[in-house]
């Protein structure tokens, strides 16, 4: 009511706003003023933000939004008033948002398809490479944001191939022996032979990418000269419809061997997992290999199924669906939801991922030190079967810490912050081996096949010692 009051002198503002705001008020109405004659359409929106949840927002508060835009509307007759609500989840949506940008691409050759909005192009692998690198020589990351994964190095026998087809002296052409780029975009345009593409995403190609531009590095260092006359296929889907991106995405990576799991990469659960853990210097590796191509500590890294399957033993408590089958918690939609959703909070996540590192380190250090923990090494001198217990482990530990063999969700979330100590560590393995052993002992069956049994769980859960405090 103050800053929208045109008959209030700004001096008069100067009381209550600071002199970033007043400056602002007074270049909106002089605007305003001077575009009167010309009768001026006006919208002006609200933003409310908070990190509450905007479908849990109470009735008064819309009740007060409406007053507020009759307000508004009342000083500015024909205005538009608009309220949005921003929580947590529309928060970090915005923090995603990445600024829109141009890239140029020269071409040899183009087809145009259905609808003049996709496209088909041959580039020179030179003129390629300059698209794909900043003129300090180094790549555009931003650019495979969306690709299911990283660099997988130079000893892979895919990339082999292509460095060897690269170095060929053949005469046939490299695009005749590479799948090519996939590329997305949202708007493009075309000028002589150029096209001008925004907001490039490289979602297939990454492989070739990189061995490209490791190649032309290569050579540049080398003053070595390029063949010129060599292209590379190209194909561009302009679009800016999230489930056409997500069906170009999964369509293209199923031409290669790609685990189910990076498929699910772009999920913005995803990303909300990735953000988090960073925060607490923790590299959650959503593009398999990226933060191991850029150096990060190795025992910090935790891939997405194992995430999946830590979740599964220390949440659900079924260690057994982890450890014997943890690929079908990625491939059944129903599965990973039950894993991968928005009623588990970041820090649990977290909380797993942390859980299982410091068992796969208890372990190592207790099948190492035999000497200072005689009384499980003696009932099991081999190591192997010590660390396919882990998962079953750290559903006991968590049994004992909330002391309830069927516990919840909520239950574990009480405890997200709690650090398993050496002892109850080492005391619920010696108590686990001794079960697995009658367990064992009483089904007449390998350990291996054992522990995979829902039998084993059940058996394991009725017979642990659980305190009644």
């Amino acid at each position: 009511m103050n800053i929208f009051d045109l008959n209030k002198d700004t001096e008069e503002l100067q009381k209550y706003y600071n002199n970033d705001l007043i400056n602002k008020v007074s270049v909106f109405r002089e605007l305003y003023l001077n575009l009167a004659l010309q009768h001026p359409s006006l919208e002006i929106t609200y933003i409310y933000a908070s990190k509450g949840d905007v479908l849990s927002i109470n009735q008064k508060v819309h009740n007060q939004c409406e007053t507020l835009k009759e307000t508004t509307c009342r000083s500015f007759p024909g205005a538009k008033a608009n309220v949005s609500f921003f929580g947590a989840r529309e928060l970090i949506d915005s923090s995603r948002f990445e600024k829109s940008y141009t890239l140029q691409l020269k071409f040899i050759e183009n087809y145009i398809s259905r609808g003049e909005d996709n496209y088909v192009v041959l580039a020179s692998l030179k003129d390629f490479h300059d698209f794909t690198t900043f003129d300090n020589g180094e790549l555009r990351d931003y650019i495979f944001t969306f690709n299911v994964r990283d660099y997988q190095g130079s000893n892979v026998e895919v990339n082999k191939d292509i460095k060897a087809t690269l170095e060929s002296k053949h005469e046939v052409d490299f695009w005749w022996l590479n799948n090519g780029i996939t590329i997305l975009s949202s708007k493009a345009s075309i000028a002589g032979k150029t096209i001008s593409l925004d907001d490039v995403q490289i979602v297939n190609g990454l492989q070739t990418t990189n061995t490209i531009h490791n190649y032309i590095k290569e050579k540049e260092e080398k003053q070595e000269s390029i063949n010129e006359d060599r292209a590379i296929l190209i194909k561009i889907v302009v679009t800016n419809d999230p489930e056409t991106r997500d069906r170009v995405i999964k369509a293209t990576n199923f031409q290669t061997a790609i685990p189910t799991a990076s498929l699910k990469a772009t999920d913005s659960i995803q990303l909300d997992i990735e953000n988090h853990f960073l925060n607490h210097e923790w590299f959650y590796d959503r593009r398999k290999n990226y933060y191991k191509n850029t150096g990060k500590q190795v025992d910090k890294i935790i891939s997405i199924q194992y995430l999946a399957q830590s979740v599964i033993s220390i949440v659900y408590h079924e260690p057994d669906v982890a450890r014997s089958r943890p690929s079908s918690i990625m491939k059944n939609e129903s599965s990973y939801n039950r894993v991968f959703n928005q009623k588990i909070s970041l820090d649990l996540y977290l909380f797993c991922a942390k859980t299982m590192r410091k068992l796969e380190s208890a372990i190592r250090s207790i099948t190492s030190s035999k000497s200072k923990y005689p009384y499980i090494n003696e009932q099991w001198n081999d190591v192997s079967p010590i660390r396919i217990l882990m998962f079953h482990l750290a559903t006991l530990l968590v049994v004992k810490t909330i002391s309830k063999r069927d516990y919840k969700t909520k239950d574990v979330e009480s405890i997200k912050h709690t650090e398993f100590s050496e002892k109850l560590i080492v005391d619920t393995l010696a108590e686990l081996i001794q079960l697995t052993n009658k367990f064992v002992d009483s089904k007449q069956m390998p350990i291996s096949m054992s522990i995979r049994q829902k039998d084993f769980m059940t058996y394991i859960l009725t017979n642990v010692t659980v305190s009644n405090s």
